[in-house]
Parts: C-alpha cells; structure tokens; sequence
C-alpha cells in the first residue's frame, strides 16, 4: 500500500469479503488479498497482464474474477514502472461506471417511456369509456323523456 501511495497519493481503503478494496476517489480500481495487489483489468488492459503469466484474482477457490489481474511483483518496487498500470486500472473503473451509467440511463429511459405508454393508454380508455357512458346516459335520458311524453316516441 505505502509502495502504491507513491504513485496515487489518494487512496482510500474498504475491508470486503476478507480482502481490501482500493479506491481512487470513488472508483474501485484494486483489490489487495493475502498482500497481493491485483488491478481493475478489462478486454482492453486484460492482455498486458496475461502475457506476463499473471493470474485473475480468485475470491474462491476455483471461481476466478475476470475483472482483477495480479500486478507484477517487481513493479512495486519501481514507482515510475507502476504509475501506468495503476492509472490504467483507474481508467479501466472509469470506463466501467461510465458504461453502467449508460445501461441504467438506458434502462430508465425505456422504464419511463413504458410508463408514458401507458399513461397515455389509461388516459385514451378512460376518455372512450367517459364518451361510452355519456352516450348511454342520454340514451336512457331519452328513453326516460319518451316514456313521460308520448309525443317524442319513435324519435331520437
């Protein structure tokens, strides 16, 4: 931790599942578990750390997390090898909120579009059965005139 503070002065630490979670103002961008570091990875930044043989972050036995990479060890100790890949790993948690905003954006924007839908079909129905009930009103309206006045039987 005191090696990555070199690199990202403001780091903020949370305890969760046994671990610790790291985070660059609010964006979760690092795991530290068994002092091991792992980083934010995505399809953009996941090849980097394969190709070095670095394993998944396993908060399981046997269930990797495709999101956390381990860090090669020998950058923590070199403070300008380690600031790219930890800004990576923030703009990868960057990226990450920025397209779950968009799918939630997305997904009010449908919610609220059914609820207009079907507003205006609650609206529209209420407005056919006020003219369906006016019209059977003036109907027995009529029907009640014509009984009382013999005249107006036959005419409607």
């Amino acid at each position: 931790l005191d090696q990555l503070r070199t690199v990202l002065p403001v780091v903020r630490v949370r305890r969760m599942f046994g671990a610790r979670g790291l985070y660059a103002g609010d964006l979760f961008f690092a795991v530290i578990d068994d002092d091991t570091l792992f980083l934010k990875v995505d399809d953009e930044t996941r090849g980097d750390y394969e190709s070095r043989g670095m394993p998944a972050f396993q908060p399981m036995e046997g269930h990797a997390s495709m999101n956390y990479s381990q860090l090669p060890e020998e950058l923590l100790e070199e403070p300008e090898a380690l600031r790219p890949w930890v800004e990576r790993a923030v703009e990868v948690a960057s990226r990450a909120r920025a397209r779950r905003r968009t799918k939630r954006s997305a997904q009010t924007t449908v919610k609220t579009d059914t609820k207009k839908s079907a507003k205006k079909s609650a609206k529209k129905s209420a407005k056919k059965s006020a003219k369906t009930t006016a019209k059977a009103a003036k109907k027995r309206a009529t029907k009640s005139a014509s009984r009382k006045n013999p005249k107006r039987r036959g005419k409607s």
